[in-house]
């Protein structure tokens, strides 16, 4: 499985350039691997939001704390690694379930993220920030070189053509995105409702070529 390094050297391949880096953490001194350093977390954690994936989707029953404001009667400790909550569930309520808890997420004056909702023993359905690239599928890791190489183009390419090649990598990235969204959604036999409706339409208008 590839490394975030060659994640990496696949984003910078597909701007055509012929360096390659072999360490991020620390970033080994070349303009290069300072670029990746900076931004390959930030294009690792827009794709995992962009859908509700297998390999990232945790559930947990939440930490409770005190201080429900006015209108809720239940805060929780938002999980740690968690980059969007998908939903809060009673104890024992299946994913498909049409009824749908209410809840919000916000941040207390100290700072501390919290999760307010109206259910007792809540259990989260999130997103999680995963880094470990083995985990990561094919198509997750096609999609996320595109979409690397799409913030790189400009500090690297610079000027009107680091702009149209970052264009054109971020088409790329939407496209592996698209498929890895398909192939991840097969796993499943549940209608997941963390979807970006451009993902549902497109899978909607697209799904009879891929079934063939």
């Amino acid at each position: 499985m590839a490394s975030d390094v060659d994640i990496c050297n696949l984003a910078l391949g597909f701007l055509g350039d012929t360096a390659t880096i072999a360490s991020l953490e620390p970033p080994e001194g070349s303009a290069q691997a300072e670029h990746c350093a900076r931004f390959y977390p930030v294009a690792r954690d827009t794709l995992l939001q962009m859908h509700a994936w297998g390999f990232a989707s945790r559930r947990v029953e939440l930490a409770e704390i005190v201080g429900a404001p006015y209108g809720w009667t239940h805060a929780y400790a938002r999980p740690v690694d968690a980059l969007d909550i998908i939903a809060i569930q009673r104890p024992g309520t299946p994913d498909y379930a049409e009824d749908r808890e209410p809840f919000v997420c916000e941040a207390t004056a100290q700072g501390t993220e919290v999760i307010y909702c109206n259910v007792e023993g809540a259990i989260a359905r999130y997103i999680a920030r995963v880094t470990d690239t083995t985990r990561f599928p094919p198509a997750f890791t096609t999609a996320l070189a595109w979409q690397l190489a799409s913030f790189l183009a400009g500090p690297i390419l610079k000027g009107d053509a680091g702009a149209a090649e970052a264009r054109r990598c971020a088409q790329m990235a939407q496209a592996y995105l698209l498929q890895a969204v398909h192939s991840d959604s097969r796993q499943r036999h549940v209608e997941l409702e963390h979807r970006p409706e451009w993902v549902r339409d497109r899978s909607r208008l697209t799904s009879r070529g891929w079934e063939r």
